[in-house]
């Protein structure tokens, strides 16, 4: 505690307890007022959707999986679906291995393993979950499918044998 001293040279110590004491039961009060304040409202909350469906979930190192088909790599179906029996379709996409979650990095309940259909163009498609008489829709995209093979008349590299 400090010692302070008035003009006449009495010790003020009774003096800063108070205003240390008054502080404290301002700042609890305000506290109090605070709390009930910010507590619980009257107004309804807005209500999340009862459902969901998406393909594929975003990393941490890509941001932009998200209802795009990946050519060349595993793509998922996933879904927040109430009900028995939940059932994904799309007219360019063949479903497998019906999954349990939950699942880190969505909010999702049930997921499959997505195919995309052979001769499919790129485009945008759509991809639907039907469950307890609920169906959810959203759009995903395929992109174009890139050159496989090297076309004919390309240059050619070496072998290396000519390397100095």
């Amino acid at each position: 505690m400090v010692r302070l001293k008035d003009a006449k040279g009495a010790n003020v110590r009774k003096t800063v307890v108070f205003v240390a004491a008054a502080v404290i039961g301002a700042t609890m009060l305000t506290g109090s007022v605070m709390a009930q304040s910010t507590g619980p409202s009257t107004s309804p909350a807005p209500s999340a959707p009862a459902g969901s469906v998406q393909l594929n979930v975003n990393t941490a190192i890509n941001q932009t999986l998200v209802n795009k088909y990946v050519r060349d790599a595993p793509n998922v179906a996933l879904a927040k679906c109430e009900g028995p029996s939940p059932k994904f379709s799309s007219p360019v996409l063949t479903f497998a291995n019906y999954t349990p979650g939950p699942f880190m990095g969505a909010d999702a309940n049930i997921s499959a393993d997505v195919e995309l259909k052979p001769g499919t163009a790129a485009g945008s498609y759509p991809l639907t979950v039907a469950c307890g008489g609920q169906t959810y829709t959203t759009q995903f995209t395929v992109p174009a499918s890139q050159v496989a093979k090297v076309p004919s008349g390309a240059a050619k590299a070496g072998d290396g044998s000519m390397a100095g």
